[in-house]
């Protein structure tokens, strides 16, 4: 199985730039694609940012300039740096993985972490 654990919410004010990051781990032959979701009260789960193993990046129009999505493939983590927040950036923040399984099989699973709660206060 593949876990994917998420850190780095909390509270924050207005302005701070926090980052969160996500761990993978398990058992898997290799990750494709990464990326970050977001889900507000009361709105649907929304793209945030994606990343590939090459390192390609894919941005919601929202956060494009704001935020930068990084990966570290040696450590199976990916980074959401998220700079001088607002308050409608308050959401549960989800990573997720698109994951190979094993090397003789092509298929990509998506896992999903259990998400941390990002909270800006003005």
């Amino acid at each position: 199985q593949v876990q994917l654990v998420e850190s780095g919410g909390g509270l924050v004010q207005a302005g701070e730039s926090p980052r969160l990051s996500c761990a993978a781990s398990g058992s898997f032959f290799s990750i494709n694609v990464m990326g970050w979701y977001r889900q507000a009260p009361g709105k649907q789960r929304e793209l945030v940012a994606t990343i590939t193993s090459g390192g390609s990046t894919n941005y919601a129009g929202s956060v494009k300039g704001q935020f930068t999505i990084s990966r570290d493939n040696a450590k199976n983590t990916v980074y959401l740096q998220m700079n001088s927040l607002r308050p409608e950036d308050t959401a549960v923040y989800y990573c997720n993985a698109d994951v190979r399984l094993r090397s003789d099989l092509l298929n990509l699973f998506r896992y999903w972490g259990q998400g941390t709660q990002v909270t800006v206060s003005s």
